[in-house]
């Protein structure tokens, strides 16, 4: 059941709607108002208290240029987007094979196997910490970049097939019939006919999972420990000094990590609205 269109709702319920809106809108963004704010005050004001006021001077180019003159932070960002764009295109790939298998085959195990995948996704990540540890460093991958991005894979796969199958399930099925009655081959039929159907799904899904994977940190803090090979968002700390807390800078470096999934979002933005309606309208 869909919620009723605040067109359709009483005037007194429009005006509430419209009245909250914007109260709603401050409070989600506050803290990123706070952390823009920490990020264009000079240091001293942190250091005598002033966190929350107006700053006593903006020093914003100064606090930015400090940020980008740090010789690791380019490398950060590299590292970031060398583990991000490897691992969307496993995932995606991957879960555009295994959701057409699962959505179009009709075999004994099919509902068991995607039952899996559903499953694996309430299981908490959190846990798996140990086992992971203990499987990367028995194949020899703790603290390398493809073994960051092949167990991200492994993760978001589960996620995808669920989110690809659904849509390739809802592709009408007389399509993939009238082809392979042509003599199609089955790859062809991939390729050339299920997956331009579903490019909407899937740059909804890139985004989606390009978001993910960009601003992890768990994974990162526990399977990178090499300087050389940290992401962004474990990187960010090393901006501290060692005995004095850089917050001006943190803030900084951590709104500038955000922009990029910023970017392609509203890049992908038409893609990404589509990909999530498709199928909306059916009747």
């Amino acid at each position: 059941m869909f919620p009723r269109p605040i067109e359709k709702a009483t005037p007194v319920a429009q005006f509430a709607y419209k009245a909250a809106l914007p109260v709603a809108l401050f409070v989600w963004l506050l803290p990123l108002l706070a952390i823009f704010l920490t990020s264009i005050r000079p240091a001293i004001d942190i250091n005598t208290g002033n966190m929350f006021g107006i700053p006593s001077e903006f020093v914003m180019f100064d606090n930015y240029g400090q940020v980008l003159a740090q010789p690791n932070a380019l490398r950060y960002m590299l590292n970031t987007l060398i583990i991000t764009i490897p691992t969307v295109i496993l995932s995606v790939s991957l879960a555009c094979l295994t959701g057409y298998a699962l959505a179009v085959y009709r075999f004994r195990w099919a509902l068991p196997l995607f039952f899996v995948f559903v499953a694996g996704n309430f299981v908490p990540f959190q846990i798996l910490m140990l086992p992971v540890v203990d499987l990367s460093v028995r194949l020899e991958m703790m603290n390398t970049i493809p073994g960051l991005v092949i167990f991200h894979a492994a993760f978001q796969t589960g996620f995808c097939t669920l989110f690809m199958r659904n849509f390739i399930k809802a592709l009408p099925f007389e399509l993939i019939e009238a082809a392979r009655i042509e003599g199609v081959d089955e790859f062809k039929i991939f390729w050339h006919l299920v997956l331009p159907l579903v490019k909407p799904a899937i740059a909804a899904l890139s985004v989606l999972i390009f978001t993910f994977i960009w601003n992890d940190f768990f994974w990162a803090t526990v399977m990178l420990q090499d300087d050389a090979n940290l992401p962004i968002t474990v990187g960010v700390r090393t901006l501290n000094g060692e005995f004095v807390q850089q917050w001006q800078l943190i803030s900084a470096a951590s709104l500038l990590a955000a922009l990029p999934p910023v970017i392609m979002f509203f890049a992908m933005q038409k893609h990404f609205i589509a990909g999530l309606t498709l199928g909306a309208t059916k009747g």
